[in-house]
């Protein structure tokens, strides 16, 4: 297989996919659940973003910011006291902006099998002290089939995001 790295010309190294994967364990507490004893979406939303955020951070070395969340569907239910598992690596990185998945399961305590709630992308973008849109320090190598297929889905996503900017979504 060719290892080929992909970057954009002005990246000083390359980084690897799983120097930045990020897992993050959680309990649904009373506080994160609404009156029918289920997670509030917009709880897991936050923690979604934190999660990308982190892998972003891990993976550039500079301060990030969401600009876009795409694909938030929810399959199951998260309720109270479920363990949730939420696992973020990056998929693509251009210029200023990098793409992460990340992956949400409920943990089951019995058997400790995982079953899929949500995968969402998200955009982050590496800003300077002004918060500025900066260049992303560092390229990413593209190892396996899987990580190859990753980023040739989040360039068909970008493409999505550019023309729906057109439209005016």
């Amino acid at each position: 297989m060719n290892n080929r790295v992909f970057h954009v010309d002005h990246q000083i190294s390359s980084k690897n996919v799983d120097e930045s994967v990020t897992e993050w364990t959680r309990v649904v507490k009373y506080s994160e659940a609404n009156g029918y004893d289920r997670l509030y979406g917009g709880e897991l939303v936050s923690w979604i973003e934190q999660v990308a955020g982190t892998v972003a951070l891990r993976h550039a070395g500079t301060p990030v910011t969401t600009a876009a969340i795409d694909n938030m569907q929810f399959k199951q239910t998260i309720n109270l006291n479920d363990i949730v598992v939420l696992i973020g690596r990056i998929t693509h990185v251009g210029r200023t902006s990098m793409e992460v998945r990340v992956d949400t399961y409920v943990e089951d305590l019995r058997t400790g099998m995982r079953h899929v709630v949500n995968r969402a992308y998200l955009t982050e973008v590496c800003v300077d002290e002004e918060g500025r849109p900066t260049t992303v320090p560092y390229g990413l190598n593209v190892r396996t089939e899987v990580e190859r297929a990753e980023w040739q889905g989040a360039e068909k996503r970008r493409e999505l995001r550019a023309q729906r900017r057109k439209e005016g979504f």
